[in-house]
């Protein structure tokens, strides 16, 4: 194993007591939708009799300490280059000996681990958390790799008709099962004084399409924006920010840790990207009463209905984003019925008390139909 790898317990963890022994598989553990859903189902489900471990394949990550926080073991492999394949399926072979049932996510998780368990009877259930249609071989490896699969579980039903069409993932094995968040019991506070506090949560990615945010902001002369996350795109943005002359109000805050207080000192959340799984962070900003704009694109078009739970926008158009920011700002009855209606779907929707339970039957069912066809063998 790499010098980088790191593990919250024994490199051998012993049998639990009790339980059903869970163990998800995910790439990273940085900051970021897919290893916060992780992250709350391997602490969540531990009520529900299930022993949870988490394996990551990159190095530690700020998410790995929340989850050791809260008691669930975890393990960094700590692989960094293609090149350390090999490396990265003999340790999740290794660390899921013991695992009643795997649950990967992302397609380099979901590779490995179907590497990992060949010729094991162990169920594998995985997860494609997105609709990104390039590089386009992550869809032809999830191909291969949801062969070894129980069930693929997707958040929305955009990504379930990419999985089939780009995966050839039959729909039979397809389980929807949206994300989930919890609805705070109060919500956000109206519009302080001052400019309109416009507001970006998620990792900082080509794919967001941030830099048409920032060129809204050159439309928007009363408002500043406030964005939230780090990643590959920050050089970019930085220049659309300094060819704009928006250095006065723009602000790149970095990683934080909790998106729910970023949501917390905004005005208006907005997801500008080109494509989506599902979009967490707009029911985050629902269920706190934030009201969001999103692009009329895949994943983004399952979670917000236009003029009723938010306003949706054409994708890669700055002046659609700043019109739409206008709206808000200056239509107190639009503002109150899309924050309304924005909780009540999240509450009736998206909430954790009736998403874990979907959980936790589909992986005892993946276990018990295993131990079926091992009997009848």
């Amino acid at each position: 194993m790499p010098t980088a790898a790191r593990s919250a317990s024994h490199p051998f963890p012993p049998k639990p007591a009790s339980g059903m022994r869970l163990h998800f598989v995910i790439t990273d553990l940085q900051i970021g939708g897919t290893p916060r859903v992780v992250r709350d189902l391997a602490i969540r489900l531990r009520p529900f009799g299930f022993q949870t471990t988490v394996t990551c394949l990159a190095p530690w990550g700020p998410v790995a300490d929340e989850l050791t926080s809260a008691g669930v073991p975890v393990h960094a492999v700590g692989v960094t280059r293609p090149t350390q394949l090999p490396t990265a399926v003999r340790a999740v072979r290794r660390l899921t000996e013991e695992a009643d049932v795997v649950f990967s996510f992302l397609v380099h998780a979901n590779s490995v681990a179907a590497l990992a368990l060949r010729g094991r009877r162990t169920p594998l259930l995985q997860a494609i958390q997105t609709t990104q249609p390039y590089p386009a071989w992550h869809w032809w490896a999830q191909g291969l790799a949801a062969a070894r699969a129980t069930r693929v579980v997707v958040p929305s039903a955009s990504v379930a008709r990419v999985a089939e069409n780009g995966s050839g993932v039959s729909p039979e094995r397809i389980v929807v099962i949206p994300n989930a968040v919890d609805v705070p019991a109060a919500q956000h506070e109206t519009h302080r004084a001052g400019r309109w506090r416009v507001g970006f949560v998620g990792r900082l990615d080509p794919i967001k399409r941030v830099p048409d945010l920032i060129e809204a902001m050159a439309l928007l002369p009363d408002a500043e924006l406030h964005v939230y996350g780090d990643g590959p795109e920050r050089s970019a943005i930085e220049a659309t920010v300094d060819r704009f002359a928006l250095q006065d109000r723009v602000t790149l805050h970095g990683t934080v840790a909790s998106s729910a207080d970023a949501l917390m000192d905004i005005d208006t959340l907005v997801l500008p990207s080109d494509a989506e799984g599902f979009g967490l962070v707009l029911i985050e900003a629902m269920a706190a009463g934030v009201p969001v704009i999103g692009t009329d694109v895949a994943g983004i078009r399952d979670v917000i209905s236009p003029e009723r739970n938010g306003l949706r926008v054409p994708p890669r158009t700055p002046s659609a984003i700043a019109a739409a920011v206008n709206r808000l700002r200056h239509d107190a009855a639009l503002h109150l019925r899309l924050t309304a209606a924005g909780r009540m779907d999240v509450r009736e929707r998206y909430a954790w008390e009736s998403i874990l339970p979907r959980y936790a039957a589909l992986i005892r069912s993946a276990v018990a139909d295993s131990r079926s066809e091992q009997n009848a063998d």
